[in-house]
């Protein structure tokens, strides 16, 4: 047992040195699993800031606004600035260089309008300019508050309240907690770091396993006395470790991203803390053990680096859409997703992020599963490790 267990540290010790002197993969690892979450999160800030700085400057960009000095009086008494349109706003929405819908008024609006007629109106827009599309509500529910006003002095004019014209008063309720309001633009924090996890084990995964087959030292590592399985648990262990480890640095990079974020309403919504981060590490430490077996089951069978990292794909493939399954199920959390590795830690993930504390039973079962994963898998190259080293 002390010789099994000597051996199994001598190549864990032997695989995290190897993985730590390839000085250049493992920074470009650190740099796109660690940075790229805080990134991506101050670049989506930072275009939502410049769509509320844009709603607050409240523009209004308008044709044929000197034809209807009533609907201009009523956009002025809402605060909103009217600004002329250029000649070419079509071609400019098209190309997203004018970032506001465009308001087009006909010249007969005023005539028609004190003919008790309906005059037309067109709100120009094109669904592909994101900034312009966000602006076409914000216009419309103009528009509709002039509709109201009108409707209201005509009646008033006649003897007839305006309270008539609505059948009933509807008010709403919001029961979103701020935690749920949340959640709806941290929920991408899961797939980053899911992502990182599985890119932090990739390379040493494939590098114990196809990369020594390819520079023909695994046989030599086979003629020693240490029983297979016991090299097997040191290579997975020094995979894991790098695993884990960049699973943590990436969790722990979102802690000082809500300085990054330039929008005040989603740094008020940004709720990320060390509670948040000590719970995602609890259900990412299983999966960085299960997805580094899995990743070495899947390269042992290869005979070349570049076979392994194609067969690898798939699982990453997999791996990515699984938080897909989520996404589009619309009832809601089905209790098979907690059986699913990563699609499991996913969830529990969000529900974190909700300010919903998880069951023990909950954390347990995608903890049994991978435990399970990387314990078939273990198996399985322990057999192939057998059946190389008696060829």
């Amino acid at each position: 047992m002390k010789r099994w267990v000597e051996g199994a540290g001598a190549v864990f010790h032997k695989e995290i040195v190897d993985a730590l002197r390839d000085r250049r993969t493992l920074a470009t690892v650190l740099l796109s699993s660690v940075l790229m979450g805080p990134l991506v999160l101050a670049l989506l800030s930072g275009l939502v800031a410049s769509m509320e700085e844009r709603a607050d400057k409240r523009v209004v960009v308008t044709v044929g606004i000197e034809h209807a000095p009533t609907l201009r009086n009523f956009i002025e008494r809402q605060t909103f600035r009217i600004e002329p349109a250029p000649d070419d706003y079509a071609a400019q929405l098209r190309k997203s260089s004018l970032g506001d819908p465009v308001l087009v008024l006909e010249a007969d609006f005023e005539q028609r309008l004190e003919r008790g007629d309906v005059p037309e109106v067109v709100v120009v827009s094109d669904s592909s300019n994101r900034q312009a599309e966000a602006g076409s509500g914000r216009l419309m529910r103009l528009l509709d508050g002039f509709n109201r006003e009108r409707g209201g002095l005509t009646l008033a004019l006649r003897g007839v309240p305006g309270s008539l014209l609505q059948a009933v008063e509807p008010q709403e309720r919001d029961l979103a907690s701020t935690r749920s309001r949340a959640a709806q633009f941290t929920s991408m924090l899961p797939f980053f770091v899911l992502m990182a996890v599985l890119y932090g084990a990739l390379h040493a995964a494939l590098d114990t396993t196809a990369g020594e087959r390819e520079r023909g030292s695994l046989e030599p590592l086979l003629a020693n006395p240490a029983a297979p399985l016991a090299l097997v648990l040191g290579k997975w262990g020094a995979v894991a470790a790098v695993a884990m480890l960049i699973a943590l640095l990436s969790v722990l990079s979102f802690l000082p991203a809500r300085l990054l974020i330039r929008s005040e309403t989603l740094r008020s919504l940004f709720i990320f803390g060390p509670a948040e981060a000590a719970s995602f590490l609890a259900v990412l430490v299983p999966l960085a053990a299960g997805l580094s077996a899995l990743m070495m089951a899947v390269a042992i069978r290869c005979k070349s680096f570049k076979e392994a990292q194609a067969s690898t794909t798939v699982v990453i493939l997999a791996v990515s859409l699984l938080p897909l399954v989520s996404l589009f199920n619309q009832s809601g959390e089905k209790p098979w997703f907690l059986w699913v590795p990563a699609l499991a830690q996913y969830t529990l993930m969000n529900r974190v992020l909700r300010g919903e504390a998880p069951g023990v039973g909950d954390v347990l079962l995608p903890l049994a599963v991978s435990l399970l994963l990387a314990g078939a898998c273990l198996a399985f190259i322990a057999r192939r490790l057998r059946a190389a080293a008696v060829r």
